[in-house]
């Protein structure tokens, strides 16, 4: 018994200390709140602190931009602008894929990765948008914009993490039915959006008519919105990496060591916090906790909406340069593609290094699946719309591209466990992708 209460004493100890600090009642009565609840609200606002400089570019290009970007023909201020509106759009992306992070810890997988990847394609959709009204001859923007997600995330983010996390881990596991259901709407619907519009008789050129489109529109929208059924409803537990199949699990006893084994790393968490709670290096740790859901998503809509904003910007010195200045056609998609994706390769070589890799496939597979299943019924919309031409089939050097990964990514998502081999399969074709943009 002893023994018993001597274990038992930090453990109360830790809680009246945890609950002194957030002002809880214990024994039936209120603690007072210490020195580290007010520790804890600075912290939150140092972390926000990027919102303001955001916000003051934003009205600084609002009021003045019209007259900074109209004559761009000095290379320095073209770098200049361009750099500058580069960056603030970085930022606030990357604080509003720290706000879907907090909001997914705090709503749980899949919930959070959908989240993460809604708001990254949102901004991916604004922004070619923005480029589709600014420029008038880059017809092909959003089709090199798709294509170059799919080089970036299927081969570049996908060998990264996999390289990374294998040479941190070995091999590592993931939930495999998950990652089939993915590329299951993946597949057909590149092909029908960057292949088919190449073969199609009823237009000149690799466009889709009025009808074609209005089908694509409505497929697009029908196969994303079956995938999020099955997601978020039916199938669950297809994107966790701890609800294996029982056709994957070896065994019965294998099923109840994954539990237990859940079940011990789930108490390690929540001693963790506990430790953390109590230790004063507290204040920025827990300024870094996930806070209430509304919060999270207000911020996450605070940082949106500069984005939004400085989209159209951006795209002054992106078309200036790309019909100007001679640049491949195809650098414009890739420089979206890049800027927008930034914050999920962070987030998805993380998780893989964390020996989270079930949490990067969901991060890197959805990204591609919404890129294509969310931008080109929304490009496809602006352009009926607008009368804005837009071209969607491929070259056939990307057409040969595309369907490389395709396959290399069903090859490597064949098997429940992943390898360093793999990752450097993906990073050779995600080179020879950059190569082909500057020699085609």
């Amino acid at each position: 018994m002893s023994g018993e209460q001597t274990t038992e004493a930090p453990v109360n100890g830790a809680a009246t200390n945890g609950a002194a600090m957030n002002g809880e009642r214990v024994n039936g009565e209120r603690v007072s709140a210490g020195p580290m609840s007010s520790d804890k609200t600075a912290g939150r606002l140092r972390a926000e602190a990027p919102l303001l400089l955001i916000l003051a570019t934003t009205a600084a290009f609002l009021l003045y931009g019209k007259g900074w970007l109209a004559d761009l023909s000095n290379p320095l201020w073209l770098a200049l602008m361009f750099a500058w509106l580069f960056g603030t759009i970085l930022w606030a992306a990357l604080k509003v894929v720290h706000h879907a992070d907090m909001l997914a810890e705090r709503l749980g997988e899949p919930y959070g990765t959908l989240i993460l990847t809604l708001s990254v394609i949102s901004i991916e959709v604004l922004m070619i948008a923005s480029l589709m009204f600014v420029g008038d001859n880059n017809p092909t923007l959003a089709r090199d914009t798709m294509f170059a997600v799919v080089m970036i995330v299927l081969n570049g983010m996908v060998g990264l993490s996999l390289l990374l996390g294998a040479l941190r881990h070995g091999e590592q596991s993931y939930n495999l039915q998950g990652a089939n259901a993915y590329l299951s709407v993946i597949i057909p619907l590149a092909l029908l959006s960057l292949v088919l519009p190449d073969f199609t008789q009823s237009t000149p050129v690799r466009t889709l008519s009025g009808f074609q489109a209005t089908f694509l529109i409505l497929a697009s929208v029908a196969l994303y919105g079956s995938f999020l059924l099955i997601q978020t409803v039916r199938h669950r537990g297809y994107f966790r990496a701890d609800a294996v199949a029982p056709a994957v699990a070896s065994n019965a006893d294998a099923d109840a060591d994954a539990d237990a084994a859940a079940q011990v790393d789930a108490a390690t968490r929540v001693d963790a916090a506990a430790v953390d709670r109590q230790v004063h290096q507290g204040a920025d740790a827990q300024a870094h906790a996930p806070g209430p859901v509304p919060l999270h998503a207000l911020l996450l809509l605070a940082y949106l909406v500069p984005v939004v904003l400085l989209a159209k910007k951006i795209a002054l010195p992106i078309d200036y340069g790309i019909e100007s200045l001679s640049l491949p056609a195809a650098l414009g998609g890739f420089v979206v593609a890049v800027l927008v994706l930034t914050p999920e390769a962070v987030g998805a070589v993380r998780s893989a290094l964390a020996n989270r890799l079930q949490r990067a496939v969901n991060i890197f597979l959805g990204s591609v699946l919404a890129t294509i299943g969310l931008t080109v019924p929304a490009v496809l919309a602006i352009s009926l719309a607008t009368g804005k031409p837009v071209e969607l089939g491929l070259d056939p050097t990307d057409i040969l591209m595309l369907v490389t990964t395709l396959l290399v990514a069903v090859l490597t998502f064949s098997a429940p466990r992943t390898n360093v081999l793999q990752g450097v399969v993906h990073l050779i074709l995600f080179g020879a992708y950059v190569m082909l943009i500057f020699a085609p």
